[in-house]
């Protein structure tokens, strides 16, 4: 099938639709050395870095990480009470989720220092942002919109596809003026409208890492989205992946 740049292929809108949820394939750019200890919760692109976050109880962390080589360059341990979830860089500094302590914490973006501590109720799983609202979820089909300085809710939408509540959402990126989400436990990513939480797309990346690289962890589950806006790159791993790939979408026929 024809391979279109992902500009392009994440131009269409729910109004193209005229049958069912579009779906999406995948076509491997390149792949790139990770860290297949890091059980990865969370994941953004910035200024030539991978920043990560990572979970489990006593080996949670955030961590800023060449791209090329997989390596980690900085990295800052949470205390062992915590198990780290999602991250999201705003100005001069990184935001990071826990998964069921109701708090996250403000680092500074260059050093990782410590700067704050947060609340939010119920549980925390992921982070992005769009320029003007940090974008969070907790694993259920609702995903929040916070102002980004006082972090205060400003409203919610109920991510749906065709009427039907997705459940599990999980880690988060703004991509093309999109939420693209990864769906906990499974190979699929959806596309959401951020306006009205319809599932504008699926992809599909059921094969991406072998069967070996797995390595038959039940653990080693699709999760971790970043995205190059200025080269239009779109990133995708997993937690215990040794592989993190780039990957451009291929538009499959549409369901009837």
């Amino acid at each position: 099938m024809k391979i279109v740049p992902i500009v392009i292929a994440m131009g269409l809108s729910l109004r193209a639709v005229s049958a069912g949820t579009p779906e999406y394939g995948y076509h491997v750019i390149r792949a790139y050395p990770h860290d297949p200890q890091a059980f990865t919760e969370g994941l953004f692109y910035l200024n030539g870095f991978l920043y990560e976050s990572t979970g489990l109880q006593g080996h949670s962390s955030v961590r800023k990480v060449e791209l090329e080589t997989g390596k980690i360059v900085q990295q800052r341990q949470l205390p062992a009470s915590y198990f780290g979830e999602g991250i999201v860089n705003w100005r001069d500094r990184v935001y990071q989720l826990t998964w069921l302590n109701h708090t996250g914490f403000v680092y500074d973006l260059d050093t990782f220092a410590l700067r704050n501590e947060f609340h939010y109720p119920g549980e925390g799983w992921a982070l992005t942002q769009n320029g003007s609202s940090i974008i969070m979820d907790d694993g259920t089909p609702q995903i929040r919109f916070w102002d980004p300085e006082t972090l205060t809710e400003v409203r919610r939408i109920i991510v749906t596809d065709r009427g039907e509540p997705v459940n599990n959402l999980n880690e988060l990126e703004w991509v093309e003026g999109e939420i693209f989400a990864n769906v906990w436990g499974t190979n699929r990513i959806a596309r959401i409208d951020p306006a009205s939480g319809a599932v504008a797309g699926w992809i599909d990346l059921t094969g991406l890492l072998s069967s070996p690289d797995q390595a038959g962890s039940p653990e080693a589950v699709l999760n971790g989205i970043a995205y190059d806006a200025q080269q239009k790159r779109l990133f995708v791993t997993g937690k215990h992946w040794p592989k993190l790939f780039q990957i451009q979408l291929i538009p499959r026929a549409k369901p009837q």
